[in-house]
């Protein structure tokens, strides 16, 4: 059976005229590579040139010069987009494939990325450009790169689910966030977001008047929030969470920081936040159970706060006070020695209504006209913050109420 030659010009019919001269008749030269005309020849007999194998296959195009093509123009390995150059013309040559343009298109551009990379490695670029990398994917030197102070907004103004961007603003002006502290969890595998988010709940509300020791000088519309590793970045090397400062309020920001530390504040002014922040501390670890639940460990509340009243009276009494301010200060030790006294009654009350009454006497002195004036000769903030108080429940139970923040 014959094979049919591609369609193209039909032949001329009839037999072939026999060849004259050197060849004797009943003779013919021997069979031309070409049967139906060179490629590219003219004439009756000429086809045009297909890159096409037996049977009308396409000739394949050789794997090696796509390679060294791809790695030439991502000049990311140049070595290897070279090697795959060479290689790929040698089989080119050999098995009559395609892709001789690419093989050295690749094997080019190769060879320029070699030499930029000898430039670079010679003039320490690569170094820095790896630093770089490294650098970006933990954070460094991009917006998540947010040290304590520092103050941001979110695209989205949102400071609750995920966040993929923020950028960094100067603290004067209206934003987002402003972050008090930065914490960075051990290395390992990654604990999960419930955990990582815990750990972000528990250090960051014990952070915050570290950083802002002065609770009435922060409106009342803010609060605690954070921004935690997820499982994405933790595998990028990414192990800090960042405590922040912002506003609960719809579409609410923050004007001018919230920052109130030894960096802002004076001696005196530190020695009377310290001993007010460590009674509220006491004051908050309230017993969650009502007195009517849990005497007992009402009882032994109660004991505490008396024993840390007694350890920050003795503190606020070693200070040596301004002028102005020691008249105002002795005012308020009187007021909380007072205090102390029905707290020491309230840890020994044998029922609740006893208790309760020694309770609300306690309670008395905190920020009160006292406390206002104290803060006043030291030039603190005079305008008490306003708590959450659970009084549905304080009503049913007859207390009342704890404080909540």
């Amino acid at each position: 059976m014959s094979i049919p030659p591609p369609s193209g010009p039909q032949q001329p019919q009839g037999p072939p005229e026999q060849p004259q001269g050197q060849y004797a008749q009943g003779q013919y030269p021997p069979p031309s590579p070409y049967p139906y005309g060179a490629p590219g020849a003219s004439g009756p007999y000429a086809y045009p040139y297909h890159p096409y194998g037996p049977y009308g296959r396409p000739t394949p195009v050789n794997g090696f010069a796509i390679g060294a093509l791809v790695l030439g123009i991502l000049c990311f390995v140049p070595a290897l987009g070279l090697v795959l150059g060479l290689i790929a013309l040698a089989q080119i040559k050999k098995k009559g494939e395609r892709g001789k343009g690419m093989a050295i298109a690749g094997s080019v551009l190769s060879s320029v990325g070699l030499a930029l990379w000898a430039l670079a490695l010679s003039t320490g670029s690569a170094s820095d450009f790896w630093d770089g990398f490294r650098d970006a994917a933990n954070g460094q030197g991009t917006a998540y790169a947010l040290a304590k102070g520092d103050c941001f907004d979110t695209p989205t103004g949102n400071l609750e689910g995920d966040a993929y961007d923020v950028d960094e603003v100067p603290c004067a002006r209206e934003h987002d966030g402003e972050v008090f502290a930065v914490v960075t969890l051990p290395g390992g595998s990654f604990p999960g977001d419930d955990e990582v988010e815990r750990t972000a709940d528990d250090k960051c509300y014990a952070l915050q008047d570290g950083y802002a020791m002065d609770p009435w000088a922060v409106p009342d519309d803010v609060d605690v929030y954070y921004l935690v590793p997820s499982r994405q970045s933790w595998r990028l090397g990414d192990r800090e969470i960042t405590c922040l400062f912002g506003s609960t309020a719809d579409n609410g920001t923050l004007t001018g920081s919230l920052r109130g530390d030894s960096t802002t504040l004076d001696a005196d002014q530190i020695a009377f936040l310290s001993a007010t922040n460590a009674i509220d501390t006491a004051l908050y670890e309230e017993p969650e159970d009502y007195p009517e639940d849990d005497l007992a460990a009402n009882r032994a509340w109660a004991k505490d706060v008396h024993a840390e009243l007694g350890e920050q009276i003795e503190a606020l009494r070693g200070h040596t006070w301004p002028a102005g301010a020691k008249r105002p200060v002795a005012d308020l030790i009187e007021e909380m020695e007072d205090a102390r006294k029905d707290w020491a009654r309230a840890a020994a009350a044998t029922d609740v209504d006893t208790y309760y009454t020694h309770y609300d006497n306690g309670y008395e002195y905190v920020d009160g006209p006292t406390t206002v004036t104290a803060r006043k000769a030291l030039g603190l903030d005079t305008t008490a913050p306003t708590y959450e108080d659970d009084s549905e429940s304080a009503d049913d139970s007859g207390s009342a109420g704890g404080i909540e923040v």
